[in-house]
């Protein structure tokens, strides 16, 4: 079994926030594979199922982002799973927007959830590091994880979110390299989609430019009605003299 954890803060204030795109995978996760309801348990919310006919556990942390390892800690000893088997999904400052690794154990790189949970389980479990970029000035990463995710994002979020579901498959069966590709690849043909080209105006009708031989015709009718008109014009003139 493999226990698939997300990382973020509870409740809809958050839901949305660049620090929560741990929880957003899992989500996408149980979506895409047909997990059963969450429910509560180990001071969170789990939800179980399988991937590729592996059985696997999700959780999401419901003790916020600085005390996660209380409840992974809970789970893993509860579920009796082995760290090489515990992977938890965060967002990751050091990655450009889009990208993702998986690494085993290493430093925390100032991550609290992270902290949380080596302070429980130790180290070695795996991180899927999901790159969200930064800010460039390290006073503002507490502003930038703890707003949403801007509307210009949202294209390649949505597609790494899914390319992460789909390639689980191989986290599943501990195939780290295989998600990793097949992450990379996927992601990247959705963002290459083009976008619908926007529909061109139907061009009006030019006016045709009048045939010469039909502009003769009506240049010899224009001076027959004049003729007519001075002819009636000098009758009438000599029938008043009269």
């Amino acid at each position: 079994m493999k226990l698939f954890v997300g990382l973020g803060n509870p409740g809809d204030k958050y839901r949305a926030n660049r620090h929560n795109i741990g929880f957003m995978a899992v989500d996408r996760i149980a979506d895409r594979h047909g997990f059963g309801p969450w429910r509560k348990k180990f001071q969170g919310l789990m939800s179980e199922g399988t991937i590729g006919g592996e059985r696997v556990t999700l959780l999401k942390p419901e003790t916020y982002m600085n005390e996660s390892g209380r409840s992974v800690g809970e789970a893993q000893r509860f579920l009796k799973i082995p760290l090489s088997d515990v992977y938890v999904f965060h967002d990751e400052l050091d990655l450009a927007p889009g990208k993702v690794k998986v690494k085993v154990g290493g430093g925390n790189a100032g991550h609290n959830g992270l902290r949380s949970i080596t302070a429980h389980i130790e180290n070695d479990y795996k991180r899927v590091r999901l790159g969200i970029g930064h800010p460039g000035s390290k006073d503002a990463v507490v502003y930038y994880v703890l707003n949403d995710f801007a509307k210009s994002e949202r294209g390649w979020l949505d597609a790494l979110l899914d390319a992460v579901s789909d390639a689980a498959t191989y986290l599943a069966k501990g195939d780290d390299a295989r998600f990793l590709s097949d992450v990379a690849l996927k992601s990247q043909s959705e963002q290459d989609k083009p976008e619908s080209a926007p529909q061109q105006p139907r061009p009006q009708p030019k006016a045709s430019a009048p045939h010469p031989a039909g502009e003769r015709a009506s240049k010899r009718q224009s001076a027959l009605a004049e003729n007519l008109k001075k002819w009636l014009s000098s009758r009438k003139s000599g029938d008043e003299n009269r």
